[in-house]
């Protein structure tokens, strides 16, 4: 029989004894690999299901998306030749009921006779939506969402005003096959026919309108050639162009980094849980040592031993594994039934390889790795120092062969790391920081052991004896600092910056931010709305500018498709942006470089740009941008980078331009203020009576909109976050169960030297209070650095220490560790001296 085979006999009979001492690596394992399998199956699925209905999501093979203004003459003409084409109109405005001063802002779309090109209108009472939105007895027909008729106490057959035109309530929009091209709402939706919005009167120049047109390609047509040719046709329409294969970039960039955080949460549970494979083989060696020592006393060779036991750990690590990716691929099926039509689409449930091998094989790679270090450290020693390993700790460096295997084994877990994140940057700040923690938690383990050893605590036994339990042979000292260190930072990161973001939304923002946002105001009325603002009791703080919207189309005459764009400000050249201009420089504004243009400046067009996007992409002064503008391009020159505060939510522009460039342009006005919240109603009623053109948007429901949206994903998070805590806890029971014998030892030692099992308990909540301690206050430090990083780095908000929910965590988290360690050793040190003497 040749070496292998060998060692697999022996692999095979000693497994028939059973496995009991490896149930921490199969739990630890099976979390690990489950979570990340399911986070993986789960993002995809989602993924996939709007890619499989992107024609529906999106209304058309192809969006074509204008902003303040209409396809032109010849741009509709060539569109209407080539294809099948349907308009859409989208926009904010007021809806108030024909009785009664209550309204609401709402998301209002019209639709034509064509719409919808793919899927259909769902709403009820069920029928035909040309007839639900037809005009009779003078009023048209408008579907609302339950939203409108539960906040204004209506029902199918009110009537209700929009803009200057009268409409009845034709019934309840249920579901709409392109919802997710609305973009941010903060309203209910509505939908109108394209005639009675012209009726309705809202449609003026500078109005924020987003018109859409979605085309049905003819058969044999296919996306690409119909892309290039508009862009060959009409390259400087400054249209934003979608696709059916990409139906939602917006909904798909948020899926992705959602699934990244918790990809990189669920690899950090992973990583834990290779604690716990390295504490069971542990354990599992210890009750071997008699049968490794006589192997090798009958001349066993290292080799085949170390085959026999990876082997054996290996044939226990597939269930696990196994079981964790069938369980991550069967949780897509359950979308539908948690979910339903929630999202606005359907996932694509499916056994998707890639998220389930790279699970898979990065719960292996943890395996082997992990298991490694104490399968060489118990097949090395010599069989003297087995048989006595009990009493005299054994001091093992793997040679260089052991050394090189652990650093492939660890380089392959860093680059799966890496692919699985999908985010090159992200992925490696990732795993450095997990190396800097395994470092850190090591180094505290045998701080923590040299500590222990320097005595003390004479007049107090108890204390003097949980200490010497931290660095007596095979004490698992640095193994529970690790696997309790890694969970609480993990915790303490994921409390501190969601606490922190529910402090700018909650605290920060509502005192900063202004009480209302009035959009669309016309040009022509602007001095007759302040007046009116300021005849008003209670108003602070008006701000009021002109708005349109352009987007940056190219930079120092390159297009952004052709640069290398930072994905931190990737977002500023997704689709148009809002504009404005003004003489004075900007109340706060702090310039970061170049100077602001003189009050009577009336030369060649200048414009100040955010500094953090001229830093990002290495331009200023002196640099240019051309700006499209209702499908016209013009440059400008960058006179200044100027810092902007965000968090205050007052009217700040990426881009200010000096006078003479966009006066003329079709526009609105924008407007802010604060108003005490019990005179917001009052305010808002005036506004409408008197500028029914006018719309309203109260921050403080925009902001609870949004607070609601990051709680769920806390939830999410902090779901993961727990998993990563339990295998923390689960790889304490493993390192308490592999000491579990020298305990048992000890324990019955003491009693005969009369200690009580009261004794010995408190002994051992002392020695695990003492590591559940240190591990927490290296955690707090740790958790706080990665949120400072998450927060200022990559979130780019502010960050601000807080105590209580920090020390809140820890304690609970601290405290559950304490019971599943008290669980685990309560029964080895209730062990009967008798008993346990005449059997040893």
């Amino acid at each position: 029989m040749n070496g292998f085979g060998l060692a697999l006999s022996l692999a095979r009979r000693e497994l028939r004894g059973g496995a009991a001492g490896f149930r921490v690596l199969v739990a630890c394992l099976f979390l690990g690999v489950a979570t990340v399998a399911a986070i993986g199956s789960l993002s995809q699925a989602l993924l996939e299901g709007l890619a499989r209905d992107g024609r529906a999501l999106l209304g058309g093979d192809i969006d074509l998306r204008l902003v303040h203004r209409e396809a032109g003459e010849a741009e509709a003409s060539w569109l209407n030749e080539r294809h099948l084409v349907s308009q859409t109109a989208q926009m904010r405005t007021m809806l108030r009921p024909d009785e009664g001063q209550d309204q609401l802002l709402v998301e209002l779309k019209s639709v034509d006779d064509l719409y919808p090109l793919y899927g259909k209108v769902e709403f009820l009472p069920p029928g035909e939506l040309s007839e639900a939105l037809a005009e009779k007895d003078g009023r048209w027909g408008v579907l609302v969402e339950s939203g409108v008729l539960a906040r204004l106490g209506l029902a199918p057959g009110d009537h209700v005003r929009i803009g200057e035109a009268q409409f009845r309530i034709a019934g309840e929009l249920r579901r709409e096959p392109d919802r997710l091209t609305r973009g941010l709402t903060f309203g209910p939706g509505v939908m109108v026919s394209r005639r009675a919005l012209d009726a309705a009167g809202l449609l003026q120049p500078g109005s924020l309108v987003r018109f859409h047109y979605r085309l049905k390609l003819d058969e044999g047509v296919g996306i690409a050639q119909a892309r290039e040719e508009l862009d060959d046709a009409f390259p400087e329409a400054g249209w934003r162009i979608t696709d059916a294969r990409r139906a939602s970039p917006r909904v798909s960039r948020f899926l992705e980094r959602v699934r990244l955080y918790l990809i990189l949460v669920g690899l950090s549970a992973l990583l834990i849980g290779g604690l716990g494979v390295g504490n069971a083989t542990r354990a599992y060696l210890a009750t071997k040592t008699t049968t490794i020592a006589t192997l090798k006393c009958l001349g066993a060779s290292a080799r085949l031993i170390f085959a026999t036991y990876l082997l054996q750990v290996m044939a226990l690590a597939l269930p696990a594994v196994v079981g964790g990716t069938i369980f991550g691929a069967l949780v897509p099926f359950g979308l539908d039934f948690f979910l339903g039509d929630a999202l606005g689409w359907r996932g694509a449930p499916g056994p998707y390889l890639s998220p389930l091998g790279m699970a898979g094989i990065f719960g292996f790679l943890v395996a082997a790795t992990f298991a490694l270090w104490p399968l060489l450290e118990g097949l090395a020693v010599s069989p003297a120092s087995l048989f006595r390993s009990h009493l005299v700790p054994t001091h093992f460096r793997p040679g260089f062969r052991g050394r090189v295997t652990l650093l492939l084994l660890g380089l392959a877990l860093a680059v799966l790391a890496l692919i699985g994140a999908g985010d090159i940057r992200i992925g490696g700040v990732f795993v450095f920081g997990a190396l800097i923690a395994l470092v850190l938690f090591h180094y505290a383990g045998k701080a923590t052991s040299a500590w222990a050893k320097r005595g003390g605590a004479r007049r107090y036994p108890l204390l003097r004896l949980a200490r010497t339990n931290l660095h007596r042979p095979g004490a698992a000292t640095g193994t529970v600092l690790l696997s309790l260190g890694l969970g609480l930072t993990l915790l303490s990161a994921i409390v501190l910056i969601e606490a922190n973001l529910d402090r700018q939304l909650n605290q920060v923002l509502p005192e900063k931010a202004p009480s209302f946002y009035f959009i669309d105001i016309p040009k022509n009325e602007g001095e007759n709305f302040e007046q009116l603002i300021e005849a008003f009791p209670g108003v602070e703080d008006l701000q009021r500018v002109p708005i349109l919207r352009g987007r940056i189309s190219a930079i120092n005459g390159k297009r952004p498709e052709d640069l290398v764009i930072p994905k931190h400000v990737g977002w500023v050249f997704r689709g148009d942006r809002g504009l404005t201009w003004t003489a004075e420089p900007v109340r706060g504004a702090e310039l970061t470089a170049g100077d602001w243009w003189p009050e009577d400046y009336s030369g060649p067009p200048l414009v100040s740009l955010d500094d953090e996007v001229g830093r990002a992409l290495g331009i200023g002064p002196g640099d240019s941008l051309t700006i499209n503008l209702l499908g016209r391009d013009f440059t400008t020159e960058i006179a200044n980078l100027r810092k902007i505060e965000w968090e205050g939510l007052s009217i700040n522009f990426i881009m200010i331009f000096s006078p003479g460039l966009l006066e003329n342009a079709p526009q609105t006005q924008l407007a802010t203020l604060r108003i005490p919240e019990n005179k917001e109603a009052d305010l808002e009623r005036r506004i409408a009576e008197r500028f029914p053109m006018v719309s309203a948007v109260r921050v403080r429901e925009a902001l609870a909109e949004v607070t609601s949206l990051m709680g769920r994903i806390a939830l999410a998070v902090k779901m993961v976050a727990g998993v990563a805590l339990f295998t923390g806890a689960l790889v304490l029971i493993g390192a308490v169960g592999a000491d579990q014998q020298r305990r048992s030892y000890d324990s019955v030692v003491l009693k005969v030297l009369g200690a009580t099992r009261g004794h010995l308990l408190a002994a051992h909540l002392l020695e695990q209070g003492l590591l559940t301690l240190i591990s927490a206050v290296i955690a707090a430090a740790l958790g706080t650095f990665a949120a400072y990083l998450v927060l200022v780095k990559v979130l780019h908000s502010s960050f601000v220490f807080l105590p209580l929910p920090l020390l809140t965590t820890l304690l609970v988290a601290g405290g559950l560790t304490l019971v599943f360690g008290f669980a685990a050793t309560f029964r080895s040190l209730g062990k009967r001296p008798a008993r346990f003497l005449r059997n040893h």
